[in-house]
């Protein structure tokens, strides 16, 4: 079988038009809509602006140590000023805005983002009144020391077998 013989508007079936359009196969309908359904989901993510939530800006690091869960973020070029972290109902928000240096008369190409920026992270089980918070070189990290109950260890529970 030759490759074209794979391809249906090649087929020369009495089902397919000579452009290529299904005549009543049911098949080459829910192709062309799984097919138009996949370009159009990774065409409409190319639409997002850079610092979009969907493509993770700022880059971020979440360590669970011992008695404490740190978090780290990336925030070159950005002062402690530009940047605002909250904690509210289990959800820590970094959020900010950087801005251009410079105006966008002389300026042919760039790939630095300019604009606001949000990350929401998921966080349980923390001493609220004992988060903190430092930046230095362009790195937020956040100290949210763990809740008594979530220090406890954890128990390994056996499995029974037959």
């Amino acid at each position: 079988m030759a490759l074209r013989d794979l391809v249906p508007w090649n087929n020369r079936s009495s089902n397919v038009t000579a452009h290529g359009g299904e005549t009543g196969n049911p098949f080459f309908a829910l192709h062309r809509e799984m097919m138009n359904r996949l370009f159009e989901d990774t065409f409409r993510s190319l639409d997002r602006p850079f610092g979009s939530p969907s493509l993770g800006w700022p880059h971020i690091e979440i360590d669970d140590v011992d008695k404490e869960i740190r978090v780290m973020a990336e925030l070159p070029g950005l002062d402690p000023k530009d940047v605002n972290v909250e904690l509210a109902n289990g959800i820590l928000t970094i959020s900010g805005e950087k801005k251009s240096e410079t105006e966008d008369k002389g300026r042919l190409f760039s790939e630095r983002y300019y604009g606001r920026f949000e990350r929401r992270i998921p966080i349980d089980n923390v001493e609220q009144d004992k988060v903190a918070a430092s930046f230095k070189n362009g790195v937020l990290t956040i100290t949210l020391p763990k809740a008594p109950t979530a220090q406890q260890k954890a128990k390994r529970i056996a499995i029974n077998g037959k």
